[in-house]
């Protein structure tokens, strides 16, 4: 067995020992606007529930090792202290993984993403529609923890209302484990999907996706492909070229001059086996 000292390690090593000892995390899907009322939406997995009387959460978007410098959702909820917390579960893993990329100050992750805005009751941020459970919440508090790289940042919440998807409810009209299908971070890429286990998801950190937003519409509106499909699609950094979808052409003529749902069932084919490039090639194809 290795000891440690945090303090005989460098920050970055540390982060990933706590990442992947402490785990598997709930997902803190927040919502916050500026003081111009330009929506952001981002992930934390420094998140769980602290109390029910009030209903009380917290999460940390923690100030990043790299660069020392804070997230925008904390300085969203220093001036505009309200925040949605959307629960994230299977069906948008891979949008909520998409919204996660360093987009400049003023992108709305919700385009990004593909997810669509959901006007709040109590508070001024959006909801994510597609988010089976919603938390409206009031910022009650914010406890900073140091001013170093990693340092966290600790957003106490009060939440003021509950929307939740009747199609995650059992008979009972309380939440069913299986039909909610909540997913959870754990260290490196690794997230758990709380009823199955372990799957993989490319952390977009080092590329920046062009987002589901830059897909094509025809693909945007597909019958065939699903949230999570176009999350992938739109996490690539750049689509393949010309020359590459000609040569995938005479290697695989089969998906020539195919019916937009054909095409879109071949490339979700590849979707499933993580293929993404291939994807690509087979829906630009003409």
């Amino acid at each position: 067995m290795i000891s440690i000292n945090p303090k005989e390690i460098p920050t970055g090593k540390l982060h990933r020992y706590l990442l992947g000892a402490v785990a598997p995390r709930p997902i803190a899907f927040a919502s916050t606007i500026d003081e111009n009322g330009t929506p952001n939406l981002s992930p934390f997995s420094f998140f769980n529930v602290f109390g029910s009387n009030p209903p009380t959460m917290i999460f940390s978007p923690a100030r990043r090792v790299r660069g020392n410098t804070t997230k925008h959702t904390l300085q969203n909820v220093e001036k505009i202290k309200e925040v949605v917390i959307n629960v994230v579960n299977f069906d948008i893993v891979q949008q909520m993984s998409l919204s996660s990329s360093e987009y400049p100050e003023g992108v709305n992750e919700f385009e990004k993403a593909g997810f669509t805005m959901l006007a709040s009751d109590e508070v001024k941020p959006f909801r994510v529609a597609e988010s089976p459970v919603q938390f409206e919440c009031k910022v009650t508090d914010i406890i900073y923890t140091g001013d170093q790289g990693g340092a966290g940042n600790l957003i106490v919440c009060e939440v003021l209302k509950i929307h939740i998807h009747e199609t995650v409810l059992n008979e009972d009209g309380m939440i069913d484990q299986h039909k909610i299908d909540l997913v959870a971070r754990a260290g490196g890429s690794y997230y758990t999907r709380a009823r199955d286990g372990f799957f993989e998801i490319p952390k977009p950190i080092f590329t920046l996706g062009i987002g589901v937003d830059q897909i094509p519409i025809e693909i945007r509106n597909s019958s065939v492909l699903t949230g999570n499909n176009l999350g992938m699609l739109g996490n690539v950094a750049f689509l393949p070229t010309v020359e590459d979808v000609d040569n995938f052409a005479k290697e695989h003529p089969q998906f020539i001059g195919l019916e937009m749902v054909k095409k879109h069932t071949f490339a979700q084919q590849y979707l499933e086996k993580n293929d993404v490039e291939s994807a690509w090639k087979v829906l630009l194809l003409k």
